[in-house]
């Protein structure tokens, strides 16, 4: 069993830092392999350029990709199941993962195939944690955790995931409150894979 993950968070003294670590946790005792994509360590570049606009914009398959999405395109043909994980900022993930969506998914690859392009494969399962200040209950209410759910999971994941399943961990202004409830899901995420794969 393949699994990437795609993480997004610049500092290693936050709260999503310690849900990947124990999540790496987890899923080592299944003997499965573990590919982290950390993109604030990567250094990954979330604009796109104007060379790659003219690509993507203009579907210009027959144009280059950039290596480093090459190399992102290549963990994703390997994977079995992907894991996103980011905090919430302003309702969306960070920009830097905001962007390896817009570079990622390019034409001809994720979308737009024409018969020269290589098509990304169908992964078995797409599944998104983000952590969150705001309490879930809040964030049903005011129609946030909606809205987050659409557009991951049926934009970004979209097609491209045969199943597709969004955890929000919320209340984190809250910490105490909340870890252990939080640490509980993610102990149960190897039976969720093992289901579907």
């Amino acid at each position: 069993m393949n699994i990437l993950v795609v993480y997004a968070h610049p500092s290693k003294k936050s709260y999503t830092f310690q849900v990947l670590e124990k999540l790496k946790s987890i899923l080592r005792h299944e003997n499965w392999n573990i590919e982290v994509s950390d993109l604030y360590a990567l250094d990954f570049v979330s604009d796109m350029s104007e060379e790659e606009y003219e690509r993507e914009g203009f579907a210009k398959t027959q144009l280059p990709i950039s290596t480093d999405v090459l190399a992102e395109q290549e963990k994703i043909e390997k994977a079995d199941c992907i894991i996103f994980l980011y905090p919430v900022w302003w309702s969306d993930c960070p920009a830097k993962l905001k962007g390896w969506f817009d570079r990622v998914y390019s034409v001809g690859y994720a979308y737009g195939q024409n018969e020269t392009s290589r098509k990304m494969k169908t992964i078995p399962y797409g599944l998104v944690i983000c952590t969150a200040g705001h309490p879930n209950e809040f964030l049903h209410e005011i129609e946030i955790a909606q809205s987050m759910e659409k557009i991951m999971l049926e934009d970004r994941l979209g097609k491209r995931f045969t199943h597709k399943e969004m955890i929000i961990l919320g209340g984190t202004l809250e910490l105490e409150k909340v870890m252990s409830i939080h640490f509980e899901l993610l102990n149960k995420i190897p039976q969720k894979i093992k289901a579907i794969l």
